[in-house]
């Protein structure tokens, strides 16, 4: 049912060649690392590789980067970096937190690193970016400081153990129903961060409003029936969601958060905990519409069978039982994971591609959110489609033993598949006048029965 574009980009292999003749490079205005390459780092790459992040070099000053020359250029040439693999001919295109570089950015970085990575001269070198300090929460610069930050209590990981999952209890201290507009998370310490493989936030609240997806969804609901839905998932490469104007999260007076924190051994002892940080709407000021966020299986029934030295490919199918509101798209899988697509089956039969990463990386849990004008809207009846690869040979280097069969599981050496998504259930009638003034693209076909 996937289109055959979406199989053929999943090759591992296939990377973007960028290379210029000697007379060319000859001919050309030299690149320097002062006033070319300074400033694709600082908008692409600083956030993360700057000291006091988890990045294992900083790219800020000359002297910091030239060592890493010949490295930039086969990662970014690859397409490894910066972390976005969303597939460019697939689904939509457009997005809010796009962090990938142009082709001629590429072209930049490849022809200063052959031409011996020179500085050039210090007066073309751009101003310094300035960095927020590491205990302040991203979004304070446009949402001013956080209406309340939540906290798991502490756990402890010791130096050596098995995967650890920490669900505790947080109550929320809300006295009358709260709109939330935007919600940031992050391990409490960069400790924290070696030993988190990701925490998610359930919101659990008696919230008989909350709409019911589908079956499919129920494997990722384990707060019980009160459950509201997640407030938020973090993993490295996710870090916060805005929600548009009109929508928002609902928290209700009673409500609590039941944290689920997978915590991994690091060779030494750390104790950490969670936070999130919610900024909420004035109060009087209500959204239109709730945000849910949702895992959409890529599985069906909560069964893999990865058998060893094999390829495997899965599906997931959701009912949309309201129309919606696609918000973004991020793929969660484990070592094994190698691609994952997404697509809509409308109730007329037809396929609407959405996005596919077919470079899944499991050290980059990257959400790719579609810009406003981009987010794409299904009629009620819709099935959610996720098709998801798995990888289990020696041709994975992320493999830890190909010669091992491998089923569903919470542990890393585990895998899964879902496709985390922030679903707006909007009305029929704001669909139809949704559908009126936007044209669909369709692959021109029928899904199978």
């Amino acid at each position: 049912m996937i289109d055959v574009r979406l199989v053929a980009t999943l090759s591992l292999g296939i990377s973007l060649v960028f290379s210029a003749s000697a007379a060319e490079l000859t001919n050309a205005k030299p690149v320097t690392f002062a006033k070319d390459i300074a400033p694709i780092f600082q908008e692409k790459c600083q956030d993360c590789h700057r000291k006091g992040t988890a990045a294992p070099m900083s790219l800020v000053t000359y002297e910091e980067s030239r060592p890493w020359a010949k490295s930039i250029k086969q990662r970014v040439v690859t397409r490894n970096m910066p972390p976005w693999h969303i597939d460019p001919t697939v689904g939509v295109q457009q997005f809010k937190n796009d962090m990938s570089l142009s082709d001629d950015q590429i072209a930049k970085i490849v022809r200063w690193s052959d031409s011996g990575a020179p500085m050039g001269d210090p007066k073309d070198m751009p101003a310094a970016k300035a960095f927020p300090a590491n205990d302040t929460w991203r979004l304070e610069k446009e949402f001013g400081a956080p209406d309340t930050v939540l906290k798991s209590d502490p756990y402890t990981m010791p130096a050596q153990s098995q995967d650890q999952w920490w669900r505790p209890v947080t109550n929320i201290d809300v006295k009358e129903p709260r709109w939330v507009r935007a919600v940031e998370m992050r391990p409490g310490t960069e400790a924290g961060r070696k030993i988190t493989h990701h925490a998610i936030a359930h919101l659990v609240q008696h919230d008989p409003d909350a709409p019911q997806i589908g079956d499919q969804d129920s494997s990722n609901s384990r707060g019980g029936p009160d459950e509201a839905g997640q407030l938020m998932e973090w993993a490295v490469g996710k870090n916060y969601d805005i929600f548009r104007d009109g929508t928002g999260k609902l928290i209700l007076p009673g409500s609590h958060v039941w944290w689920d924190i997978h915590y991994h051994a690091v060779g030494e002892q750390v104790r950490d905990h969670v936070e999130l940080a919610v900024w909420f709407y004035p109060k009087g000021q209500e959204p239109k519409y709730r945000t849910y966020l949702t895992g959409f299986q890529g599985i069906t029934g909560g069964r893999m069978d990865l058998q060893p030295n094999t390829l495997t490919e899965s599906n997931g199918y959701t009912v949309l039982k309201q129309a919606a509101r696609l918000e973004n798209f991020q793929p969660h899988m484990h070592l094994r994971g190698k691609g994952m697509a997404i697509e809509a089956i409308l109730p007329d039969g037809s396929i609407q591609p959405i996005s596919h990463v077919g470079n899944f990386n499991f050290n980059w849990m990257t959400n790719y959110i579609y810009a406003d004008d981009a987010a794409p809207v299904f009629p009620k009846g819709t099935i959610v489609h996720v098709t998801s690869w798995h990888d289990n040979t020696t041709a994975n280097a992320a493999n830890p033993d190909p010669r091992q069969w491998v089923g569903y599981g919470d542990r890393t050496v585990d895998e899964m598949a879902h496709a985390w998504v922030n679903v707006t259930y909007i009305s029929d009638e704001d669909y139809k006048t949704w559908a009126s003034t936007h044209k669909r693209e369709t692959l021109g076909r029928r899904a199978s029965n």
